[in-house]
């Protein structure tokens, strides 16, 4: 499954500490060699406009927000749970 990285994704993950970087990073190695690992947590956002946007658990509080279509998987934001899902609601690719 090829991996895309957004721009959007890149200024999300540096607004975060240094610990979440971390965590999100570790997250996105899983999803590279696993993207079918279901301790992935995927869950669709259900109130997004576009209805491949989906939420990737980081940590309790870490959400990436990808974009899943077919074979490809974007990494199009990451952020604190509410942020994320408020960032998905509003968006359409």
């Amino acid at each position: 499954m090829p991996l895309i990285i957004a721009d959007t994704f890149a200024d999300g993950i540096h607004k975060l500490s240094k610990q979440e970087q971390s965590a999100v990073k570790q997250t996105v190695f899983d999803l590279q060699v696993n993207p079918e690992n279901p301790g992935l947590s995927f869950h669709r956002i259900d109130k997004s406009k576009d209805k491949y946007f989906w939420s990737v658990r980081v940590n309790r509080d870490i959400r990436i927000i990808v974009h899943k279509r077919g074979e490809s998987l974007l990494l199009a934001y990451v952020d604190h749970h509410d942020d994320a899902y408020k960032w998905a609601e509003k968006r359409r690719l």
